[in-house]
């Protein structure tokens, strides 16, 4: 079985995306599917390239157990498309900047990953860089909440 692959975009990938990551691959495993499911992160600027997420972001997802410490940004590309069957951007400016970057017959992969939780009421995962570590707080509950949605749309959609 082909493996799923799950790619969360932001647009420095040091706050938003690389949380999305984290708690999705965790969930991944604590669901006994990594052998199933790729997950990895990016973002559409290249301002931080090589670095690791925020620490902001590290301290509130080790502080519900996830390390996010292994990981560094990276720019979303063209051929991230071919390799990923889900694009999820956090916001709809992301989203507008993968739309420029993304092949025509690869752009039904783009989601927004709020619109796995309609109930919610939003769809774009706030930007909490410039804000207090409440900001973070509130990234990790939507992308938490968001996650177990679209875990569930992968296994019913993929059958896993």
């Amino acid at each position: 079985m082909k493996k799923v692959s799950v790619l969360f975009v932001c647009m420095g990938n040091i706050c938003r995306s690389p949380t999305a990551h984290g708690v999705f691959e965790q969930m991944v495993k604590n669901a006994g599917l990594t052998p199933y499911i790729e997950v990895d992160s990016a973002g559409t600027h290249a301002y931080h390239v090589g670095n690791p997420p925020d620490p902001r972001s590290q301290k509130t997802a080790l502080g519900r157990g996830i390390d996010l410490s292994r990981q560094r940004a990276r720019k979303a590309a063209r051929e991230d498309f071919e390799r990923f069957d889900y694009v999820i951007a956090m916001d709809r400016d992301n989203l507008n900047n993968l739309l420029e970057i993304a092949p025509d017959d690869f752009r039904e992969k783009l989601h927004l990953l709020l619109d796995f939780t309609p109930e919610l009421g939003i769809r774009e995962v706030p930007d909490p860089y410039y804000g207090g570590t409440g900001g973070f707080d509130r990234v990790f509950d939507l992308v938490s909440a968001a996650s177990e949605a679209l875990l569930a749309t992968i296994r019913r959609e993929h059958q896993i």
